[in-house]
């Protein structure tokens, strides 16, 4: 499999109310993947509950938040306080190769952010473009399930 090496990986998503972002590491992304070749879109699933209810388990038995940098789930409100982290955390890594997947419908004034502190070594996707079976694609899944997970419990 041949793929662009990033020294960082960092996915924002949304879902409903929710906004999360996960940063993680070259070294732990691969570490990370045989761990989660489960994962899949929520959205396409016939059996939600069921999933989301292995996958809080799966994720807990092999400690996958342990893998991630950084980590933050918060209300759709503070989207704010998210962007603000992830551009800090760029501009502290201002040596580093980054690729960052954001929500298609937040991809462009995102972009735009990313531009302000550095449009040159930062590599900003749409999650529409993430090619199915990638590293980038797989690691994404993670975000969306902890999404999903904790969307299902504040209902």
């Amino acid at each position: 499999m041949k793929f662009k090496q990033f020294d960082y990986y960092i996915f924002i998503d949304f879902s409903e109310n929710l906004i999360g972002y996960s940063i993680i590491s070259y070294e732990k992304m691969f570490e990370l993947l045989p761990k989660i070749t489960k994962f899949t879109h929520y959205k396409n699933l016939r059996h939600k509950k069921e999933y989301l209810k292995s996958m809080k388990k799966r994720i807990k038995r092999n400690k996958i938040l342990s893998f991630f940098l950084r980590y933050k789930i918060k209300e759709l409100y503070n989207n704010a306080d998210i962007y603000a982290d992830v551009l800090e955390f760029i501009k502290k890594h201002e040596k580093c190769i980054i690729f960052i997947s954001i929500d298609n419908r937040q991809y462009k004034a995102f972009n735009k952010l990313v531009g302000f502190v550095d449009g040159k070594r930062v590599i900003v996707k749409k999650e529409s473009e993430l090619i199915r079976g990638t590293p980038e694609y797989q690691a994404s899944l993670v975000l969306d399930t902890l999404l999903n997970i904790e969307r299902n419990k504040q209902k």
